[in-house]
């Protein structure tokens, strides 16, 4: 479980401090440049019919690699809109040339990458549909997973000057503030976000709103399942179409808050060889993982 306050384990004595402090400095930063150019987007993007990308999404992500490079050279990176970059030292996702990060060759690439030494994860912009069209919920998500296990996580809301963070080795944080997901008894009051996909979609979502109190889909799924670690949703649901950079952050957050994280099928949150696009995430209070896992679930071929 999570360390308390008072733990021992807590932020300060973290193995992966400086890393986080690092972070939550980048992250931040990059928050500014979303604020910043809030409601004055230029250029727009079609990556595909559903998803766009902005200059604000370029300009975040050039700052965050560029410090990445200087501070850790030997680092990689694997970054949404640039694909994989290798450190210097050759570990890890040739310096500075971008690999395509969807398709099955893009994928074993970025498997490869981050199963051994250290490798940053990072959604510059996270919610870019909803930040083009000035809803302000969006984020900023940067990650560090070290031999292929996130360590450390970091989410800044940028509209609510929010920063989340955790280490893999302390608590869930919100600035200075530790953080405790939901500890609702009831399924029937739980407030969650929801976003389903495949085959018999109006049968689970219906199953599952019959459950709960009232669902809801906020368009940013870093933003939502860091958003289970602080109890504004009491669970987080998202049956498919995600990839690391989505989760590593907010999945770290949500867990070190207490909150019981899976993928979609209620295996582990977070797999080297599923980098992109290619799974779904829970995170749930202990006493009702299993129960919203089973009513969303894909009916079994």
């Amino acid at each position: 479980m999570p360390p308390s306050a008072a733990s021992p384990s807590g932020p300060a004595t973290s193995r992966f401090a400086d890393d986080a402090a690092f972070a939550r400095d980048i992250a931040e930063r990059a928050a500014q440049i979303l604020r910043d150019r809030y409601e004055r987007v230029g250029e727009i993007t079609y990556k595909s019919p559903k998803d766009v990308v902005t200059e604000v999404d370029h300009l975040s992500e050039a700052l965050i690699l560029g410090a990445i490079r200087d501070r850790f050279p030997g680092d990689g990176i694997l970054a949404e809109e640039s694909g994989e970059h290798r450190g210097h030292g050759g570990r890890g996702p040739a310096a500075g040339a971008p690999a395509a990060a969807d398709g099955a060759d893009g994928a074993d690439a970025a498997a490869r990458s981050l199963a051994a030494g250290r490798t940053w994860i990072v959604d510059p912009l996270d919610g870019t549909v909803n930040y083009a069209n000035g809803l302000p919920l969006f984020c900023v998500s940067v990650a560090l997973v070290v031999d292929g296990r996130p360590s450390v996580g970091v989410v800044v809301d940028p509209m609510r000057h929010e920063t989340f963070w955790a280490t893999a080795d302390g608590p869930a944080m919100l600035g200075d503030r530790v953080l405790r997901g939901s500890a609702k008894e009831r399924l029937s009051d739980l407030v969650i976000q929801m976003a389903l996909a495949g085959s018999s979609i109006a049968t689970r979502m219906r199953a599952v709103r019959k459950a709960v109190r009232v669902s809801r889909n906020i368009g940013t799924s870093a933003l939502a399942f860091t958003y289970v670690a602080a109890g504004r949703f009491d669970a987080a649901i998202q049956s498919a179409g995600m990839s690391a950079w989505d989760i590593a952050a907010a999945g770290l957050i949500a867990e070190r808050a207490g909150a019981v994280v899976t993928d979609a099928e209620g295996g582990p949150w977070f797999d080297v060889h599923r980098a992109t696009r290619t799974f779904g995430c829970v995170a749930a209070p202990a006493a009702h993982h299993a129960e919203l896992l089973r009513l969303s679930r894909r009916p079994q071929a």
